[in-house]
């Protein structure tokens, strides 16, 4: 057995080298020898060029990745920056800036905030009386249009012929004051008599208003039965609006005479007082107080919002805790009005040549561009809601506010701060944070862009002789200016943000 085994592996052995000769033969035949006897003369060369490449390669790969991270460093800083320059050059819109704040490299101003309201509307106490006003303590209104200088009548006005010196000395305060403030007679926007009647009861208000078919009512949510008790829900519209409305919603009549769409009664302007939709729109919106004069309080909201905060906690929040009379958001994107205008100008908001000339006014009366220096936390709100009481201060801003929009472009928010400048400080309101204002409603598309073709004219001479000049407001940007306005040069505008 032993021998067996023995034979068997002597067997392998042998084989084993066998085959190992012939290898070695092999390689002998093949090269001559077992190790060669000379290397090509390039072989060192083409080594060191190998690895030369491998390690340009190496090092271009970690500068590129070195470029693109301070790349993308510069990017979250531009970002985040105060400096308007390099926040002017991020782009929040593009999908490094989408993947980076994805990954929590970068911080966005809060859209939305949580509000600090009360938990219970139903235990909110209500102010007993009015707030009281130290400088202007009685305020009346004109209300019959001027005679020309050569002694006819003209058409009446809706603003009236307000002349240079009128608009200045109402920005003089005085304890007894007599302005204009719209609804001249004869002038438009008569409501019907059974919406006089019905809003003589309103001493807390609701409003919104919808022109020229561009929105339906949208209804409030989260309120409370005792605000539904409490506050009037008024939506004011033309005509044109109230028959768009009752072709696409329910609108029930009551016993009355009046139109309600849910929560909202339909209060109607007729004889639109504007030939712009969105000036018509000013009037309800700034002019709350004269629509509604039996009113305490108003809370004004654009029509295509949406109302999701109890009207009860929003005045506790924003008047009656800090002891406000008025609040108005903070713009999201500016705060100086020179801003606001470029903003419009490249949105085609409205006639860029009639922008520039309403700035340069307010340049040439002093209006400072907004700085850290000035008092107020910005110059320029987001007007789609407005908090206030119905006090003779306010009543007297809402006036001179509509006077400089009716006067000039119907862009409202180039406008607020000027009339805030004038009155030096008199004039005290809450400016709260944007991200608050966002959280009060949803806001809805409209159900059609608006467009205008006077917000693509670009050069003056377009508009004169033409039908795309207004005929009933902004006439003050056609009335010759006392003042020497070719000088004015507007200040340099930054733009801040991409998207304002």
């Amino acid at each position: 057995m032993e021998s067996e085994l023995q034979r068997s592996l002597s067997v392998r052995l042998n084989r084993r080298g066998d085959r190992g000769n012939q290898n070695l033969h092999s390689k002998d035949v093949e090269g001559g020898s077992l190790f060669p006897e000379k290397l090509p003369q390039d072989y060192p060369m083409k080594i060191v060029w190998k690895k030369g490449f491998i390690r340009l390669v190496l090092v271009t790969g970690i500068l590129w990745m070195l470029l693109i991270l301070i790349a993308l460093l510069f990017h979250i800083w531009s970002c985040q920056s105060s400096v308007s320059l390099l926040s002017a050059m991020c782009n929040r819109d593009s999908k490094v800036f989408t993947i980076l704040d994805t990954m929590g490299l970068v911080s966005k101003s809060q859209h939305r905030c949580p509000i600090p309201v009360a938990d219970d509307p139903d235990k909110v106490p209500i102010p007993k009386g009015r707030t009281s006003d130290k400088t202007v303590k009685n305020l009346s209104y004109i209300i019959e249009d001027e005679i020309s200088n050569n002694g006819s009548q003209e058409t009446p006005l809706f603003g009236g012929h307000q002349s240079w010196s009128q608009r200045e000395q109402s920005f003089n305060l005085s304890s007894t004051m007599k302005v204009h403030c719209g609804f001249i007679r004869n002038g438009g926007a008569e409501m019907d008599t059974i919406d006089i009647n019905y809003v003589k009861k309103c001493r807390f208000v609701v409003a919104s208003g919808i022109f020229d078919g561009y929105d339906i009512p949208h209804q409030p949510s989260n309120i409370s039965l005792r605000s539904k008790k409490l506050f009037c829900f008024l939506m004011v519209v033309d005509e044109l609006s109230l028959k768009f409305i009752t072709e696409n919603v329910t609108v029930k009549v009551d016993g009355d005479g009046g139109k309600w769409v849910g929560i909202w009664r339909l209060v109607l302007l007729k004889h639109p007082p504007y030939d712009e939709p969105r000036r018509n729109g000013k009037v309800p919106k700034i002019l709350t107080h004269k629509l509604f004069p039996q009113a305490q309080y108003s809370i004004w909201i654009d029509g295509k919002m949406e109302l999701i905060v109890d009207p009860l906690l929003i005045l506790e929040r924003y008047l009656w805790r800090g002891e406000h009379t008025f609040a108005i958001a903070q713009h999201k994107h500016h705060k100086s009005i020179y801003e606001e205008a470029d903003a419009n100008k490249r949105r085609k908001r409205y006639a860029r040549p009639l922008i520039d000339l309403h700035m340069k006014i307010y340049y040439y009366e002093g209006m400072k561009p907004w700085g850290p220096e000035k008092k107020t936390v910005s110059d320029v709100p987001e007007g789609a809601v407005i908090i206030r009481e119905h006090t003779v201060m306010n009543n007297l801003f809402s006036c001179l506010w509509f006077n400089e929009v009716n006067l000039f472009t119907p862009r409202d928010q180039l406008s607020f701060g000027y009339v805030v400048y004038r009155l030096g400080g008199l004039f005290k309101f809450f400016m709260f944070p944007n991200c608050e204002y966002n959280s009060l409603f949803v806001l809805h598309p409209h159900t059609r862009e608006h467009s205008s073709p006077i917000e693509w004219v670009k050069e003056l001479g377009q508009l004169k002789n033409s039908s795309l000049k207004e005929s009933r407001g902004g006439l003050g940007l056609w009335t010759p200016y006392p003042g020497n306005l070719d000088s004015v040069v507007l200040p340099n505008v930054s733009r801040t943000s991409k998207a304002g």
